[in-house]
């Protein structure tokens, strides 16, 4: 098969599910990433405070990883940052020595209770454009979306129709 026949069997760029979460993804970090710049912090590393914040105790860093959806070396580098800005705090891991625990620390609370507000206005915002019907629908079906492993092996997206 040539090129071009191997490239008009591919769906229209512009149509490809890939692009439409990037560019969906990038209108939405656009209405909170001067927020996280006017304090400073980066939209990963809010990531793992919003994380860390959620969870009921420190979080060893392959869970943390997973939770925040970043990769162990940019992490532990990350993480070193923030433990110099007492944004986090590392500890070995009670279980094993190896293992680094880390939990968020009163500094870092009181910058979430500081962003907070401005990233509620922002989602409101959000909302406010998309419908609350359309936002929770929106919200359905990327969790959807992101539940599957193999969509083609399991049969294909199953969504809850709330």
């Amino acid at each position: 098969m040539s090129a071009d026949a191997s490239a008009s069997s591919l769906r229209p760029f512009n149509r490809s599910l890939p692009m439409a979460l990037l560019r969906a993804r990038e209108a939405v970090m656009r209405e909170f990433r001067p927020l996280l710049a006017e304090h400073g912090i980066t939209e990963q590393q809010w990531r793992v405070l919003r994380s860390l914040a959620d969870a009921e105790q420190a979080l060893d860093m392959g869970e943390l990883g997973r939770s925040t959806l970043l990769l162990g070396p940019s992490l532990s580098r990350m993480v070193a940052r923030m433990e110099q800005r007492h944004l986090v705090s590392r500890s070995v891991d009670g279980h094993d020595a190896r293992r680094w625990a880390v939990s968020i620390t009163e500094h870092g609370r009181e910058l979430i209770a500081r962003i907070g507000p401005a990233s509620e206005d922002r989602y409101a915002a959000i909302e406010s454009r998309l419908g609350p019907e359309a936002l929770a629908q929106l919200e359905g079906l990327l969790g959807a979306l992101a539940s599957i492993d193999h969509p083609l092996r399991e049969g294909g997206l199953r969504v809850e129709q709330s």
